[in-house]
């Protein structure tokens, strides 16, 4: 018998679902306003930008409860004994200890960041930007008491540590309290600042290594933060600063309602739908079940952001498919999934285009149109290898084992249609409202979100509004996954460009790389590692602003610029041994890591032969934009 969920946890889910469906309705609401009466809701983007804060950090707080936090997660793999258990000791304290510094930073932040009189609805920003130290305060609290191997030790440990990391905080809020602190604190103070100013680098050294062994990539990016800035005598409010800015940025809220509505159509049935439109219609040509596979995967890609949601969501239905056709080996089939899972990245409405267009700050639909070309080149390339696959499996294998297609008549490929007509058309208008100006980006979102309720519900019938809930309990974690990797990332990033470190990239380069062709292969291969090593969020944060003056010195557009760097990662994803998608492959296909690298391995090749095409031919990321 399950255990009924605690009250807390009941008013986490209950907030999240109103905010998300809040975030989807207002702005449909706000385009009938201006359509009907030429005005604007009051306060609509200080609503929409508040509520998108609230939904990060309240999907973040549900993120660390349900345990789904992006993390290379290497620890798995270490046999049982001390090694295992102080690599999760350790990363359960500095998990929670960066998460309390971080709240108190906030309460400060929220105190001293806003003017009294700057308000929401009548609501301060004061207590409306207090949602982060909350989120910190509960994060962190739940890193220690929802841990695997229950240390009472842990708790106290990780508090003290929490609170000792937020010394300069603490201080700061004494100074606006009539209690000034003693002068004893003040030297400790001083010693902190020294201490860190000269072992700063080995700690994020040391929290590197504990990222490689399951330490959360928001802890790292947020840890690494605080401690370079602790580094250089900085105070720690810059941290929820940046986090309270890029959240309430205006493109943001884009974010969480395509990522809804990804996972609306794959709790649906919108995946078998479309699977029967293909088959229907191409699946009697020779490797048209792998076409099929391609499309699919990058349709739902395309719309959740995340490429390991669509192999975990579809792998199972779509390798039983291939599989008994028999067209396809067991490791080809695999191969082909796990490799399709990241196409849709590089396709409007792709979240990882929009974060790079906010990030390089670029026209979000110059970008759109600068990746249709590159993705398309990507899913050509792994169709023909099922093309060529299917026709070899069929000549290969003996007459009495080949098995037929199964046949479509007209009318039944005219069912097909109608019956996957809604999924079909939902693309459609996405581009058609985006790219004509009708809506915002945030309102195509939204739009979005509302039509793929309408046919689930409505149309298909295949889900109940009540199911709604659910189905946001599900988005909830990869949203709050996705959404605190970027914000502790933009810290981060704060740090690396007050630092002057692209300034100093760009002397390095400048004065030994000469030729743009050197400087676009190096890229190449550092973006490929780096796509193995950090997730595609936190990259596009953090590694975006050291590559931009750069691309700029070489002469080459910032949009093909950002199609290369978003191609690269996703191509990280797979390259063994790292790559986060041949992970998530072999626990959803429940196979060794060294058979899904052996089934990977054709497709990674063939990949980045497209890659390295995209890089040196702009055309393909420019074409349609000029």
């Amino acid at each position: 018998m399950k255990n009924k969920p605690a009250v807390f946890q009941i008013i986490e889910n209950r907030a999240a679902e109103i905010i998300l469906v809040s975030l989807a309705l207002i702005p449909c609401i706000q385009m009938l306003v201006r359509t009907a009466f030429s005005a604007d809701i009051p306060d609509y983007d200080g609503i929409m930008k508040h509520l998108t804060l609230w939904a990060a950090l309240i999907a973040g707080m549900i993120t660390t409860r349900e345990k789904q936090h992006i993390s290379l997660g290497f620890s798995e793999n270490l046999p049982d004994g001390r090694l295992k258990t102080f690599f999760e000791a350790a990363g359960t304290l500095t998990s929670a200890a960066v998460s309390i510094a971080a709240s108190v930073a906030a309460v400060s932040f929220s105190i001293i960041g806003f003017d009294s009189q700057q308000t929401v609805l009548s609501i301060p920003i004061n207590a409306l930007s207090g949602i982060i130290a909350v989120s910190f305060a509960v994060t962190g609290i739940r890193f220690l008491i929802l841990r695997k191997h229950r240390n009472r030790a842990l708790v106290p440990a990780g508090i003290i540590i929490g609170l000792a990391l937020a010394l300069p905080t603490i201080i700061n809020l004494m100074y606006l309290t009539p209690f000034m602190p003693p002068i004893w604190l003040e030297n400790i103070l001083e010693g902190y600042y020294i201490f860190f100013e000269k072992a700063d680098l080995f700690i994020v050294l040391f929290l590197i290594l504990l990222t490689v062994f399951g330490l959360p990539i928001f802890i790292l990016l947020g840890g690494a933060a605080y401690v370079l800035f602790a580094g250089t005598w900085s105070v720690p409010e810059v941290i929820p600063n940046e986090i309270y800015n890029l959240l309430t940025g205006s493109a943001i809220p884009a974010i969480p309602l395509f990522t809804l509505t990804g996972f609306i159509l794959s709790e649906g049935k919108s995946g078998e739908r479309l699977v029967n439109f293909f088959k229907a219609f191409i699946g009697k040509m020779p490797g048209g079940l792998a076409v099929m596979t391609v499309v699919v995967c990058a349709f739902f890609t395309t719309f959740t952001g995340a490429s390991g949601v669509t192999i975990l969501a579809l792998g199972g239905l779509l390798s039983y498919i291939l599989i008994n056709s028999g067209e396809y080996t067991e490791k080809f089939t695999k191969g082909l999934i796990t490799s399709s899972g990241d196409i849709g990245l590089m396709f409007p409405p792709s979240l990882p285009i929009i974060m790079y267009a906010i990030q390089a700050k670029i026209s979000i639909k110059d970008m759109f149109l600068g990746g249709i070309i590159p993705g398309i080149i990507m899913v050509v390339a792994l169709s023909l290898m099922g093309v060529f696959h299917a026709v070899k499996r069929r000549k290969a294998l003996p007459e009495a084992e080949r098995k037929a297609a199964e046949y479509y008549s007209a009318g039944d490929k005219l069912k097909a249609l109608k019956t996957a007509g809604g999924d079909l058309t939902l693309p459609v208008i996405i581009l058609v409202l985006y790219f004509s100006g009708i809506t915002t980006l945030v309102e195509t979102g939204a739009v979005a979100v509302v039509y793929s309720i309408f046919i689930e519900v409505v149309i298909y019938r295949d889900m109940k509004l009540r199911d709604l809930g659910k189905i946001i309990g599900k988005a909830a974690p990869v949203v709050g996954g996705v959404l605190m990797i970027i914000a502790m990332a933009k810290g981060l990033s704060y740090f690396i460009v007050d630092a002057e470190i692209p300034r100093l990239l760009t002397d390095f380069f400048s004065n030994n790389v000469s030729s743009p062709l050197v400087f676009l292969l190096l890229l190449n291969g550092v973006l490929l590692i780096t796509g193995c090593l950090m997730d595609i969020f936190s990259a596009i944060v953090v590694v975006a602003p050291l590559i931009i003056p750069l691309g700029d010195m070489y002469g080459i557009h910032p949009v093909q610029l950002g199609i290369i760097f978003l191609a690269n990662l996703s191509l990280g994803y797979l390259t063994p041994p790292v790559g986060l998608n041949l992970f998530l492959a072999s626990y959803a296909f429940e196979t060794p890591l060294a058979k899904i690298y052996r089934g990977v391995i054709p497709f990674f090749l063939i990949l980045l032969a497209m890659v390295l095409l995209i890089t040196y031919v702009p055309w393909f990321s420019l074409g349609l934009i000029r």
